[in-house]
């Protein structure tokens, strides 16, 4: 290996161009910026979403529904789910997330889908009328947990 290969070749690094130093430089008047136009400006940035002055995208899409930021979000357990705990367990969000029936555990809601066949204490943020109903007449007992 010779130092010859290591310097850096002919034509790889180019001067800095030195616009508006005058008419004979070639890059003087309007330093290569052409003849007005927003490009032209003292600020002339034009961001990537700008149009050229029509009506952009995001405006132009229909805008449809409405969100509310006051909804609920429940994660959803049937009672069937249930049936994996022992006779008497006391069932909870966390104990719901540590089985894998709920990924996050922030507001679950039980939904009567499904028979129980054993008394349960269930604790949770929301039960459907139903839900209610079948784990009472399984000997169970409920618990809702103010959000």
């Amino acid at each position: 290996m010779n130092i010859e290969i290591l310097k850096i070749p002919p034509g790889a690094v180019h001067k800095k161009k030195r616009v508006g130093r005058g008419p004979s430089s070639g890059h003087g008047k309007t330093s290569t910026r052409g003849h007005k136009g927003q490009k032209a400006r003292g600020r002339g940035k034009i961001y990537p979403w700008f149009e050229g002055g029509q009506m952009p995208l995001t405006r132009r899409v229909p805008k449809r529904g409405f969100r509310s930021i006051f909804k609920k979000e429940f994660e959803i357990v049937n009672l069937s789910d249930l049936n994996v705990f022992d006779a008497g367990t006391r069932i909870d969000p966390d104990l719901l997330k540590e089985k894998g029936l709920v990924k996050k555990a922030k507001m679950v809601k039980v939904l009567g889908e499904g028979e129980l066949d054993r008394p349960l204490f269930v604790k949770a943020h929301s039960f459907s009328k139903n839900a209610e109903e079948k784990i009472r007449k399984a000997g169970g007992n409920i618990e809702v947990i103010k959000c």
